[in-house]
């Protein structure tokens, strides 16, 4: 089976999940629903060959949400797609990519500890990166910047 071309993992996006990639040349994005989340993982490891894992976060839009976004490569045919959902206002809920790709441990674990997301069927989501008694997110538009924190260690 011969690797698909950007073309060809747009179109299996659009006929497998009603998604249209957008993007030039071999890089591609899709916007998907948080629900359809892992379901376009899985089109992207399985049908389209995305096998490497390459980096996840989240942005903090204030008002509208969190994003989640993950980029996955095609490294034998050369596309690269980056993944995005978008969290309703308040919401903090995503499915866990890790069944999928093992890569997406510890980046999940960091999205969790900056962003406060929980990714449900994480097999061990924990701070990574600060101390368990670390209140609150460092990177979410909210986060109070002067508030006292235990020392780092």
């Amino acid at each position: 089976m011969t690797a698909p071309a950007a073309s060809g993992v747009a179109a299996l996006l659009r006929e497998r999940l009603d998604v249209e990639a957008r993007g030039e040349g071999a890089d591609l994005e899709a916007s998907v629903p948080v629900e359809r989340w892992r379901d376009a993982a899985r089109v992207a490891r399985d049908e389209a060959g995305c096998h490497y894992f390459n980096w996840l976060t989240a942005v903090d839009w204030k008002e509208q949400g969190l994003e989640v976004l993950c980029r996955v490569e095609n490294l034998d045919a050369r596309v690269a797609l980056t993944l995005r959902t978008r969290l309703e206002p308040g919401a903090v809920r995503c499915p866990s990519l890790t069944g999928l790709w093992r890569g997406a441990d510890w980046m999940e674990r960091e999205c969790f500890d900056m962003f406060g997301v929980v990714f449900e069927g994480h097999p061990d989501l924990r701070r990574i990166l600060l101390a368990d008694d670390w209140v609150g997110y460092p990177l979410r538009k909210d986060y109070p910047v002067d508030m006292a924190q235990p020392p780092y260690r």
